[in-house]
């Protein structure tokens, strides 16, 4: 028995050697055959190999990003040599994020920044490679207004979640007024990871499988490359005495060089490929070289997977296929492809997904491995429903102009290269389609109104504000900036309610705004106003919001700006002030915001802002969206009245920041599997006319026209690709629901369906567009010359 064990697995490994002896010295044709496969393996692998270093991508970025955050403490740490005050001077330019901090030593040796070699000193800044290049440009000029440091050094990989990324340290003496910071004594906070919601995980799971899954039919599908031919060579093999047997070893042999020269391709092109992702941003998001690594599991897999799914795939393609020594069965008409095992597929994936409970009421996901088999089941129930699709439709289809003929009689005696190209394409939009409904349908426990009206106003700015100069400097500064339709500038503090006012130690407050009659009228329904008038403003029901209960928002009512934080009295000699007996109680109204303002409401003839505590100018803005940067003209507005304001982009919605996380990884994910497919079915294209090069040549010697030719070689593949489609579409709406059945959800809307059909029949005719010229070529005399 051991013995023949022995014999048996060298036999394996003398036809797997013959095998591979065929196709490295094949002449011309075997190595533009295994070129073809290599090339699309290689592919396959490097997408592969991409996806195994997320996990690496990701954890670098967050060691990094937490690395750089100040070292915060409940107790505020003593000045000394090493610490400094810090406050954050984020800005955004042009929809891109700017990290920006300010540092103040406190001593000659302050903690320093990672990637950071020296402290930049007052009126000095370092900044990142990305951000040095952006203030060198010509884009960059409205920035350098934003900016006015001077670039002493540049922020080294340690401090940077990605070479792309745009940040800044600069080094100030002194804060401006209004402004403390924070005291730190260095760099470094572990912030972890919070716990996903199930949903979200489910989500990334079932991407994952949709993601990878045409990735996967690619590489089964290159290793395939050149079958017609390999038939006729297994048929000579049986001439001089192989068996069957030893006829398809030779044959998985074959297909093993080629997956093993598509390893090695793969890699190079993923080392090479490496060295550009700093280059290459894509949603917001890039990294490293050296953080595009795989992680040694995956990896591993990967090199382990791809030859062992060559070698299956090619017996499994040679199952039914009788190789006799004058020829190859499947060169005569087969049997029919059968429904019976095909349609169970999908139905058994569904039910394996509907099994695995889905989310728990304890807020777990225990059945992980039920969702991904689901997954992966019901989309290989789509990928193996396509060959008997397109052989049942094209049975029946009969007549027409001379190119639809050759292309129908074509796909009827072998439609299987057609079908291979376009299954990558079919699972990819299904899937999509599946992910669409379930974003549709689960987006708002994730997305949700901030209440904010940006038709009202689109940016609002915060900064300290001591009297009515400052109000008006801020207005009159805004209303000259380029691009700017409206200003609503007020200056708000806060008044208490004195001695008698309060009960039990509770200190009767409210809010109190300062504006002119412009600012007023949107803050509260005012009617007639003019300088000198206060108003109370109320909400609709007639209610002060605020524990104060409208004690001290009255006509009448005694207050004072300034008390004591321990004692609560009131502070040195601040003078109560009284509101006017003629202050109209009015009902107020959301700013843009979305907020209600209420309280004690002053124009500053009535009230002047210097007697407010810690008073703060606010100014909400509407800008001219015709106006180029017009929103970048304000923010430098902005920083010439107050370095550190504070500028912030009204948001009608908000998303929660592991769902936008998990979309942006998605749509990085989308966009590299559909650049993958449309190379994968260029080089299936490629490798289909190749094929047929003699038969285009015969064709073309005959005297059949070149647009013929032509029109009928398009015609085999819109037939299989809108078949494809419409069963992308049918099992994309059927994954979705059973998804959402998971998740107790129902379906919202299915307009969404339609974008990954688009998509997905744009990149075929992108395809179809760049293999026109090789078509051309082929179509040529010379195909009929032979070796």
């Amino acid at each position: 028995m051991s013995a023949y064990g022995t014999g048996r697995r060298a036999s394996w490994v003398r036809d797997l050697a013959m095998g591979v002896r065929f196709a490295a010295g094949g002449g011309r044709e075997g190595w533009i055959r295994t070129a073809l496969t290599a090339l699309g393996v290689g592919l396959g692998v490097v997408l592969l190999l991409g996806a195994a270093s997320v996990p690496h991508i990701m954890e670098n970025r967050q060691q990094r990003s937490d690395a750089r955050l100040p070292a915060g403490s409940s107790a505020q740490p003593a000045p000394s040599a090493r610490t400094l005050v810090v406050t954050a001077t984020d800005t955004t330019y042009r929809g891109d994020h700017i990290s920006g901090l300010t540092l103040r030593p406190d001593g000659p040796a302050p903690a320093r920044p990672p990637g950071v070699a020296e402290v930049p000193g007052p009126g000095e800044m370092v900044v990142s490679p990305a951000l040095k290049d952006l203030l060198g440009s010509p884009e960059g000029a409205l920035l350098r207004e934003r900016l006015p440091f001077k670039t002493v050094g540049t922020i080294g990989a340690p401090g940077l979640r990605g070479p792309g990324e745009l940040v800044y340290y600069a080094g100030r003496t002194a804060f401006p007024a209004g402004h403390t910071g924070d005291r730190i004594t260095g760099f470094g906070q572990n912030t972890g990871t919070d716990p996903m919601p199930p949903l979200l995980v489910l989500l990334i799971i079932v991407a994952c499988v949709v993601l990878l899954m045409p990735v996967a039919i690619f590489i089964a599908t290159a290793v395939r490359f050149g079958g017609e031919r390999r038939d006729r060579r297994l048929a000579a093999l049986r001439l001089v005495g192989a068996d069957s047997a030893m006829a398809r070893r030779m044959a998985a042999g074959e297909a093993l060089f080629g997956a093993l020269c598509g390893l090695a391709l793969g890699g190079a092109l993923f080392l090479a490929l490496r060295q550009l992702a700093g280059l290459v941003t894509v949603w917001d998001i890039n990294a490293f070289p050296a953080d595009v690594t795989p992680v040694p599991a995956l990896a591993a897999l990967v090199l382990t997977a791809v030859p062992v799914l060559a070698v299956a795939v090619t017996f499994v393609a040679l199952r039914g296929v009788a190789i006799e020594p004058l020829g190859v069965v499947r060169n005569a008409e087969g049997r029919r492809r059968r429904l019976w095992w095909r349609l169970p597929l999908p139905f058994a994936g569904a039910a394996l997904l509907l099994l695995s409970g889905g989310p728990q009421a304890d807020g777990t996901l225990p059945h992980t491995n039920w969702i991904t088999g689901g997954a992966v089941l019901f989309l290989i129930g789509i990928t193996v429903l396509l060959p008997w699709l397109v052989e049942a439709a094209v049975a029946r289809l009969r007549g027409g102009p001379v190119p639809w003929q050759l292309a129908t009689r074509r796909l009827q005696l072998s439609s299987g290269a057609a079908v291979r190209a376009v299954s990558g394409i079919t699972v990819a939009v299904a899937g999509a389609i599946a992910l669409q409904l379930f974003f549709a349908a689960v987006q708002g426990e994730f997305v949700w109104s901030t209440g904010q009206d940006s038709g009202r106003a689109q940016l609002d700015v915060s900064l300290p504000a001591k009297d009515v100069a400052t109000l008006r400097r801020m207005t009159g500064e805004f209303r000259a900036t380029q691009g700017v339709r409206g200003v609503i500038a007020t200056i708000n503090g806060t008044a208490y309610g004195p001695g008698s006012q309060r009960d039990e130690g509770h200190i009767p407050t409210t809010p109190v705004t300062v504006g002119d009659c412009a600012a007023l009228r949107e803050l509260a329904h005012t009617g007639p106003c003019r300088a000198g008038d206060v108003f109370v403003a109320k909400e609709g029901s007639g209610m002060v919001v605020g524990a104060d209960a409208g004690s001290s928002a009255r006509p009448g009512a005694r207050v004072v700006f300034h008390i004591d934080a321990a004692t609560g009295e009131p502070a040195g000699r601040t003078r109560p002030w009284t509101v006017p007996e003629s202050a109209r109680e009015v009902r107020s109204r959301p700013d843009p915001m979305g907020r209600p303002d209420f309280g004690i409401f002053a124009t500053p003839g009535a009230l002047d802002p210097a007697a407010l505590a810690d008073p703060s100018a606010r100014a909400l803005i509407r800008v001219d969206p015709r106006v180029p940067d017009a929103a970048e003209h304000v923010r430098n507005t902005a920083a010439r009245l107050d370095p550190m304001a504070d500028v912030h982009a009204l948001q009608d919605f908000s998303r929660d920041s592991q769902f936008a996380s998990v979309r942006t990884g998605l749509l990085v994910g989308s966009t590299v599997t559909l650049a993958l497919i449309a190379a994968s079915m260029l080089v299936s294209t490629l490798e289909q006319l190749r094929e047929r090069r003699r038969l285009l040549s015969v064709l073309m010697a005959f005297g059949t026209r070149r647009a013929t030719l032509a029109w009928s070689v398009l015609w085999q593949t819109a037939v299989p690709v809108a078949l494809g489609l419409a069963l992308s579409v049918v099992g994309g709406i059927g994954l979705g629901i059973v998804l959402l059945r998971l998740v107790g959800r129902p379906v919202l809307t299915w307009s969404v369906i339609w974008p990954p059909v688009a998509a997905g029949a744009a990149l075929v005719v992108l395809v179809t567009a760049l293999s026109l010229p090789p078509l051309w070529r082929m179509m040529r005399p010379d195909g009929l010359r032979t070796e």
